[in-house]
């Protein structure tokens, strides 16, 4: 499902912004958070994720058999970013529910 929604970058960037809009919509109207607030936790979260997924599944050139002359061989052959976005923002999502119902709990 996820590589077919990230064949094409128009239909990469719609899911991730739909996403993250209703992402952020249910955290503002469950949680009483502000859209400001509920956008920049969402953010932060996203970002954070997006560096935790970004290893996984690359492949270097050298490991590939594929260097391409003048460039490193520990580039990645094929980094998979457009993937990587939508799999950042479905856990992000979930994580941004997750952490907007365990703050009130915290006393923040």
């Amino acid at each position: 499902m996820v590589k077919n929604l990230s064949e094409s970058f128009w239909g990469t960037t719609a899911v991730v912004v739909a996403v993250s809009a209703l992402a952020v919509a249910v955290v503002v109207m469950t949680f009483e958070l502000r859209i400001s607030g509920g956008t920049a936790l969402y953010f932060i979260i996203w970002w954070t994720l997006l560096f935790a997924i970004l290893p996984f599944g690359i492949r270097s050139q050298a490991e590939a058999g594929e260097v391409v002359e003048g460039s490193e061989p520990g580039a990645p052959a094929a980094p998979g970013l457009r993937e990587k976005a939508l799999w950042t923002t479905f856990v992000s999502a979930v994580v941004l529910v997750i952490v907007a119902g365990v703050l009130p709990l915290s006393g923040l």
